[in-house]
């Protein structure tokens, strides 16, 4: 399972100065503030008057790292063809076809949202099977 780092800061991301705040030491506007405060020149800063420096700020980004899923090309494998026929439709007709072969792909991490929602697409399709999908990997949630 590959891991990424607090190095992959994201172009623009915000940033809170506030490094008095309860919970600086794990919000991700805050561990960015520290490190890109001494590279780049330009920061893009959260209006220090609008964050609460409490336990319930609306800009709190937890930098616990999360689990996302890649792929999931194995599925179809595991089933029987009408269970795959039927979990197929179901997820076409929640993102779409170009969408959905980007996700079965692999082309880009699934957050747990997505990974639960193909989950129990499973399960209306009678799977009882506990399938994996192809790779795991630990990121940090810059956004979702």
């Amino acid at each position: 399972m590959t891991k990424k780092t607090y190095n992959d800061i994201p172009n623009g991301y915000s940033v809170c100065e506030h490094n008095t705040c309860p919970l600086a030491d794990s919000c991700l506007h805050q561990i960015a503030y520290r490190q890109l405060k001494e590279t780049d020149e330009f920061l893009r800063l959260i209006n220090p008057c609008r964050c609460s420096q409490s336990n319930d700020c609306q800009y709190y980004r937890n930098s616990a790292p999360i689990t996302y899923a890649r792929g999931f090309t194995n599925f179809q494998k595991l089933m029987f063809p009408q269970q795959y026929k039927e979990f197929m439709a179901l997820c076409i007709n929640h993102w779409s076809r170009n969408p959905y072969f980007e996700r079965r792909r692999g082309d880009y991490p699934l957050p747990p949202s997505e990974q639960d929602f193909i989950l129990q697409a499973l399960k209306k399709c009678g799977v009882t099977d506990s399938l994996q999908f192809d790779r795991y990997e630990e990121l940090i949630n810059w956004y979702d």
